[in-house]
């Protein structure tokens, strides 16, 4: 797979019904387009090996237990406690052959052996670190798949909203602490964390690939237009930062001003 064929892989999924969004495969697409020499079977190997010791640990554990156990214990796939900034861990491909990674890379493996097995278990867009919502006969759970898929109290989601800088009449709301997210949203979060990251050290070029992956992702959203204009900027490609603020404006009127006003701005350095 090349970085245009990922592209097309992207475009596809970001036009797939919700409830039919292809998890894995565009997690994959999106380390290929991010670095064309990975190897996919990598991950769809590690995933395989999820889905078939899901299965066999469900028949005698818990749901919340066993896909802790397969993905934490058979994979071995943890949270990077050392080398957190390290971009190897916003990758897919690369945590199935390091073993190790951020909480919403490793919880795509989570997620794929939960559908593949039946459980009912989702992303949670908690603010500052994600989580999983799992659903089982004495109600929901919210596992941490950085910390080995254990179960955190509803204490320590209180505890972790507050010091977020959630104020105390939201963070005592387990009800909206726990609102799952959908797959889509899962990966837009892993692109939104590349993004921030290669802006905050001046990759200007990764930055853009991954603004570009959310464009693809969800293409009736015009921020990530927004987002590629300003990594196009940053890397002085002044006239594709141009038409990237005119891809915004046409998805969202209401995106018109800010994107006018920098589109002005670009066009003046044009000049």
């Amino acid at each position: 797979m090349n970085r245009d064929e990922a592209e097309t892989i992207l475009s596809e999924a970001g036009g797939a019904p919700e409830g039919e969004f292809p998890l894995l495969e565009a997690a994959i697409a999106c380390a290929i387009h991010e670095d064309p020499t990975r190897d996919p079977v990598l991950a769809r190997e590690a995933a395989a090996i999820g889905v078939e010791r899901l299965a066999e640990r469900l028949k005698r554990e818990s749901p919340e237990e066993a896909i802790a156990e397969t993905i934490a214990g058979d994979l071995g796939i943890t949270g990077d406690l050392f080398t957190l900034e390290d971009p190897e861990n916003a990758d897919v491909i690369a945590v199935a052959s390091r073993k190790k990674g951020l909480a919403v890379t490793i919880g795509l493996y989570y997620l794929h052996a939960a559908r593949k097995c039946g459980l009912t278990v989702q992303g949670v867009d908690f603010p500052g670190h994600f989580l999983l919502r799992i659903e089982t006969e004495e109600g929901p759970l919210a596992l941490d798949p950085f910390s080995e898929g254990r179960v955190v109290l509803p204490s320590e989601l209180t505890r972790r909203a507050l010091h977020a800088g959630l104020t105390p009449n939201v963070a005592d709301r387990l009800d909206r602490l726990m609102t799952p997210v959908s797959d889509r949203a899962v990966l837009l979060r892993l692109q939104n964390i590349i993004f921030a990251n290669a802006s905050a050290h001046g990759d200007f070029a990764r930055a853009e690939r991954a603004a570009l992956r959310r464009a693809l992702l969800d293409p009736a959203d015009h921020r990530p237009w927004l987002d590629v204009a300003s990594a196009r900027e940053g890397q002085g490609a002044l006239a594709g930062a141009l038409e990237a603020l005119q891809r915004a404006t046409a998805l969202d009127g209401g995106a018109a001003l800010a994107a006018r006003a920098q589109r002005e701005r670009v066009r003046l350095r044009l000049n």
